[in-house]
């Protein structure tokens, strides 16, 4: 067939309204293509050769290059003389307006919106004869088989996971139309009001993907090439936009009600640096504590499941290029989620080069990001002192107050062993055994006032990452209401030393630093309150302890007693 043949002949069987009044019109769809520029560049080339070619977007994110609108037997005229002519597809079909959603091609055209006589009401007898008028069927059981031939391996593992996803087949997902995926297909067509063949037909293939990919609406999924980065990948553009690189992360921020993020990770680097990346990651609030992770040698994943959102890492090491990504989604979404990361799975692709680690630089810079991210913080940090060689620690009741995880120095998971809410006294076990430098020996001796004393503590909830001493007076043994089971002490404390170990010139321990507020009543500049040693034995021996105990009162250098104080002086922190 000539192309001058072909114009006339489809000119000829161009959709006129009016000529068809019964009819709406219908297209010949014959590509989809995932980017608006690639279906541009396909409409070009199909319009060189043909008439009537169009272009619309679909809602699964893809955009259709279509011909018409005709009549139904037109269209079906159509599409088998192109088809068997080879200038279209083999696997070219019968598609209808409601199909599409806008036109982008040509520029300025809206066929979606030509007018059409409406189909006339009729009597319910003949409510089946107006739906078989309507939508005849598209293609005969031969014609549906042979169409089916011509799927390749991959469209065939697509009908089988739609069919699966819609709860139609269990079977495994291995491109053979069997005895199951017929089954499948068969329940499929009666659940969806067609004739049960098990042969699905071109529109029944497409009206299957297309409830397949319904989930993915509106998110804008499109292949996203990042040469800077080095990583070209579908990424859903209506849902997250570039908003910065921070190396070794492109960072691609919420635009709009779904609070999704989406990190490309790009550097250059060795299985040491794969190792490194894959701890850090772990620090960060994008990445939840919960939910499987490995590092098997050249890759790693993380999974963080956390009860706002879902976080998904994976990074790959390459020719000494580490490239990866972050999918963070909000948690509850996950059929979309799922189906979203397996779109990015599938179509990451390395490019040439990685990331410069100097782009982006001269941003917003702190010690609680790790380029551009917030590291995971406790919700509450307070100081703590070991009190045998296992590693049990004593701390303030308030510091695992509603705590979904407890650790010390940020690393070693603990459990709560015994607690006095009244005195104000927690005892933890860690999870580990642990090997304390120093631990405390408990003064026996009762101190003399204005002697000199020293708390210690983590000031600054861990900032400095080590205990600091603040020195002071013993003011009385008793507290400002009288109660000899607190020591009143003329030391300004910090917030973070509460927990921390009181201790004589001779480095004794005399008791635990208490909260400066109390109550509700805020203690006064330069007083603090200290629990008595013998209280905070009392709480120990409830957790089965018997701590060290010393009568010796002496004095050791400030160096000596920064060393003692620093070995047994721990950060106790609260995570939710």
């Amino acid at each position: 067939m000539t192309r001058f043949f072909l114009v006339v002949a489809m000119a000829a069987l161009a959709f006129v309204p009016g000529a068809h009044a019964q009819q709406q019109p219908v297209w010949v769809q014959i590509e989809a293509q995932p980017t608006l520029s690639e279906a541009q560049e396909a409409a070009r080339g199909y319009a060189r050769d043909l008439q009537d070619v169009n272009g619309f977007t679909l809602g699964s994110g893809y955009y259709a290059i279509a011909l018409g609108p005709y009549g139904e037997q037109d269209a079906r005229q159509v599409l088998r003389v192109l088809r068997a002519e080879g200038v279209i597809p083999g696997d070219s079909y019968i598609a209808r307006s409601r199909d599409y959603r806008r036109q982008f091609w040509p520029v300025g055209a809206n066929l979606l919106d030509r007018p059409v006589t409406a189909v006339p009401e009729t009597d319910t007898a003949d409510e089946s004869r107006t739906q078989e008028l309507a939508d005849p069927p598209l293609e005969t059981r031969r014609e549906a088989r042979a169409s089916e031939r011509l799927l390749t391996r991959d469209e065939r593992f697509e009908l089988q996971t739609a069919l699966k996803w819609a709860g139609f087949y269990d079977g495994a997902i291995d491109a053979a139309f069997g005895r199951g995926t017929r089954a499948a297909m068969r329940r499929w067509q009666q659940d969806n009001g067609y004739e049960g063949t098990g042969i699905l037909t071109t529109r029944q293939r497409a009206e299957l993907l297309e409830q397949y990919n319904a989930v993915l609406d509106g998110l804008g999924l499109r292949t996203v090439r990042d040469d800077d980065a080095g990583i070209a990948i579908r990424l859903p553009t209506e849902v997250v936009a570039f908003d910065r690189y921070a190396p070794p992360f492109a960072h691609y921020t919420a635009t709009g009600d779904i609070d999704a993020r989406v990190l490309l990770i790009s550097q250059r680097g060795d299985e040491n640096t794969l190792a490194g990346l894959y701890d850090v990651m772990q620090t960060l609030e994008i990445v939840p504590r919960a939910g499987p992770r490995t590092l098997d040698g050249d890759t790693f994943t993380l999974i963080g499941e956390g009860p706002l959102f879902v976080s998904h890492t994976q990074a790959w090491l390459k020719q000494g290029e580490i490239k990866g990504f972050t999918l963070v989604w909000p948690a509850g979404d996950e059929e979309r989620r799922t189906r979203l990361l397996g779109a990015m799975q599938e179509s990451f692709t390395r490019l040439d080069g990685a990331l410069d680690p100097t782009a982006g630089s001269g941003k917003e810079q702190s010690v609680d990001l790790v380029a551009g991210l917030d590291v995971r913080k406790p919700r509450l940090s307070r100081s703590g002192f070991y009190v045998d060689r296992a590693g049990t620690v004593v701390t303030t009741a308030d510091a695992v107050q509603g705590c979904a995880r407890i650790t010390i120095e940020e690393e070693y998971e603990a459990r709560v062993a015994a607690e006095d809410s009244a005195a104000g006294i927690a005892v933890l076990r860690p999870v580990q055994a642990l090997a304390p430098l120093s631990i405390a020996a408990f003064q026996q001796a009762v101190p003399r006032l204005r002697s000199e004393v020293a708390v210690a503590g983590y000031s600054y909830g861990g900032v400095l990452g080590a205990p600091t001493l603040t020195f002071g007076q013993l003011a009385d043994l008793r507290d400002l209401d009288g109660d000899e089971s607190r020591k009143r002490l003329e030391l300004a404390a910090l917030e973070g030393d509460a927990g921390g170990p009181v201790l004589d010139a001779g480095g004794a321990v005399l008791g635990m630093l208490l909260p400066e507020t109390r109550d509700k009543r805020r203690l006064p500049e330069d007083v603090s309150l200290a629990a008595d040693a013998a209280v905070v034995q009392e709480v120990l021996a409830q957790a089965g302890i018997s701590p060290a105990a010393t009568s010796q009162v002496g004095q050791v250098s400030p160096e000596a007693l920064t060393e003692q104080a620093k070995g047994m002086t721990v950060l106790v922190s609260c995570w939710d």
